[in-house]
Order: structure tokens, then sequence, then C-alpha cells
């Protein structure tokens, strides 16, 4: 069996018999708008898709404003109130979701195993089952506001020819003066402004009652801190693409900062050394998935429900593990991974040989083994999930103030 087949060449998922061809407007960001899995949902529905590749804020923007503008809404939990509240979205009936048993307990009771840590802020489960009142909840119900897909457990990187791992398993070492001038924040206001907090409470800089929810004084006292780091030349960069963060390290710029999965991977395959810190305090955690835009109706919402489908039928969830990140349906995917790519992005076993990522470069090397364990380990450590907190608004104006984008 060919490990890049398709769920519909294999497992004889079904596909759409349709006159015409539907036209699919999905509107999202890098994270899982892979042209790859693009032209193999054509293949495999029959339809044609259309990506809107955004950064977060502009995603979130058009998703809330411009509901007519778009047919699927890829994005995270944490993104979900603005387009929840002013209806943007419309409610996922699960009847029609076959593969629902499939998806793992993580999103469904907020942790893979009964004894998991839930973690502070918006663990996917409090917004995952719409309520009678039309309120997002984690009482099960039969409608849900978005589908789980891709999720990852992130903390940051650092050189191995710098610092080794005794000397970087806390948050705390991300704000260590050492760093001064070497280190750089994902610049995204619902994301790193948590890298900054856990690093800023786990260094004894400063505490919070709600790490997930901060008051007005504890963002005001977080951004007074990093402010005065900025001054003092702590920070080279803030990067918006895992690219650009890759890119800092790979020009020898920075030796510690935020990093996603595909950064790790893109140095790695270039042959940079850094790993991923594993924090005593645990991962920030997020977690994606599919809505539907309220205008959905007919045709056109059979249409979007085949995607939903074809999302977690397992094809496309051994693409994201190529990009480091996780899907809600493991156990269907497996199929689709050859052995070494299960036991290293899954099971945290050394690489029996060099893998490659989507696109078929080398992001892996022979004999190398993923930091944190198992997925089943790094899901049992979640300190955070990236959250929307409720002084949002306020939060994205002092974040860029700090940034410069004011």
């Amino acid at each position: 069996m060919n490990k890049h087949q398709s769920a519909s060449q294999i497992s004889g998922a079904p596909s759409l018999k349709l006159s015409g061809k539907p036209r699919l407007r999905v509107l999202g960001t890098a994270i899982s708008l892979l042209e790859e899995l693009r032209v193999q949902a054509e293949k495999d529905l029959g339809i044609e898709i259309v990506f809107d590749n955004n950064d977060f804020l502009t995603a979130q923007t058009k998703a809330a404003q411009e509901p007519d503008s778009y047919d699927i809404y890829d994005q995270c939990f944490h993104n979900l109130d603005i387009v929840w509240y002013w209806r943007a979205i419309q409610p996922i009936d699960v009847s029609r979701v076959p593969l629902w048993d499939e998806i793992t307990d993580l999103t469904k009771t907020g942790q893979i195993a009964p004894t998991a840590r839930l973690g502070q802020g918006d663990a996917p489960v409090k917004k995952l089952f719409v309520q009678p009142n039309l309120a997002l909840g984690d009482k099960p119900s039969g409608f849900i506001s978005m589908l789980p897909t891709t999720h990852n457990f992130d903390s940051f990187a650092y050189r191995t020819d710098v610092a080794d791992a005794g000397e970087v398993n806390s948050w705390g070492a991300l704000l260590d003066d050492r760093w001064a001038g070497r280190c750089a924040l994902v610049d995204e206001p619902a994301i790193g402004i948590f890298d900054a907090a856990l690093a800023a409470q786990s260094a004894g800089l400063l505490s919070f009652g709600n790490m997930g929810n901060m008051t007005v004084a504890e963002i005001d006292s977080l951004f007074d801190l990093l402010e005065e780091k900025k001054k003092a030349g702590f920070f080279r960069a803030f990067w918006c693409t895992a690219e650009e963060a890759a890119q800092l390290m790979a020009q020898d710029q920075t030796d510690i900062q935020s990093m996603w999965s595909t950064g790790i991977s893109i140095l790695n395959g270039k042959g940079v050394p850094v790993e991923q810190s594993v924090p005593a305090e645990g991962y920030r955690a997020w977690h994606g998935g599919l809505c539907l835009s309220r205008a959905l109706q007919g045709r056109m919402l059979d249409v979007a429900y085949e995607y939903l489908n074809w999302w977690i039928s397992g094809w496309p969830g051994a693409v994201v593990a190529r990009q480091g990140y996780y899907i809600s349906t493991p156990q269907l995917s497996r199929k689709f991974l050859t052995e070494a790519e299960w036991d290293y992005w899954y099971r945290g076993l050394p690489a029996a040989e060099s893998l490659t990522g989507p696109d078929g470069s080398v992001r892996v090397q022979a004999g190398s083994v993923r930091s944190g364990g198992s997925y089943w380990q790094r899901a049992n450590s979640i300190a955070l999930w990236n959250t929307t907190m409720d002084e949002h608004n306020y939060l994205v104006r002092r974040w860029m103030q700090l940034v410069g984008r004011n």
C-alpha cells in the first residue's frame, strides 16, 4: 500500500457525484492551508477549492465581518469568540460527521486521559458544544461549533550548540538576561503574550491569578516588563510565520525564541542544531478546526460537510503529521504514515530513516528523536491553551505598541 495515497483511494471514502463543479472557499492561515491538501481534496471530492490565506488577525476579522465571502473558516478554537458572537458561523450537526467517534478525548473532554492536566485558558472543550441557548460550553450536545482537526503543543526553541536541555527546561529561560539581543517572540497577540507570561511567571518576575484571563493590571505589568526588555535590546525580532522564525536562527540572529514545529523541522532539514524545549511547567497548546459559514445552505452546505469529513478521514492527518502537527483522528491517519513516520511523530521514537515534510524535502534526519516524547506524553503536559481573553481588545492595543505596529 502506498502511504501517500489519499483516503478515498484506499478506504472508499465517499466522493461527490454532483452536476457541475462546486467551488468551495476556505478562509484560514498557513498552518493548514497547504497546497498539497487543496490539490488532493479537489481530486477526491470532485470540486474546486480556493484558499484565502491570511495572518490570524486578518482571518478572524474577515470571518466575523464577511461571512458571505467564505464557506469554511479554518482556524483555532481560541479564535471562535468573535465569529460566534457575530453569528458568522453556524452549528455543525454531529450526525453528519460519521467519524465523530474516532476523534480523541483531547477535544471532547479536554483531557487525553482522565488523569491529564486540563490546562488553563481556552481548552477546546469549553467552546466545543453548542448549547440549547446557542452558548458554547463543555456539555455534550448534538451540535458543535468547530470540527476539531490539527493541533500541537508548543514551547520555545534553542540552539543546542549554545545551551543544553537542562539549562532551558523552564519557560523562565526565555527571558533570561543571558540571551539579551538573541531572543525573539512570535508576533501574534493571543499566542506571543502567553509565551511571555509563562516565561515571566516561571522566572519569578510576575504572577497571575488566572493566566488564561488576565486582568488589565496584570496585562499592564507584563507589557511594562516586555517594553523594558525591548528598550534594553533584549528582543532581536518579533516574527509572524514559521519561515521567518526559522530564518532568524538559520542566519544566526537568535539563540532562543518562540518557535512552531514547522520552523523546527525546517531548521532540522538545514542541519541547524536546534531543539524544542520541554518546559517543566508544561506546553502552550493550540487546537485548530473547521467552521461552517452561516451563509451555507442547500447543495453547498452538503459540499462543505464532505470537506469536513474528508479532513478527518486519515490522509490529511498524515500530511499535517509531516509538518510536526497532530490530527484529532490519529488512528485513521496511521495507515497513511510509514512505520518510521508513525514511530517518530506519534510514538516519540528515534527516526529509523530520514523523513520528509509535505513538500518532499528532508525535515528529520535519521536517528533524531522528537523532544517531549510521544503524542500522549505531550498531550498530558499542557500548562495553557491559546486563549482570547475578556480583555483581548486592550491586550491587542498594548501588543501593537510593543511590536511597533501602532
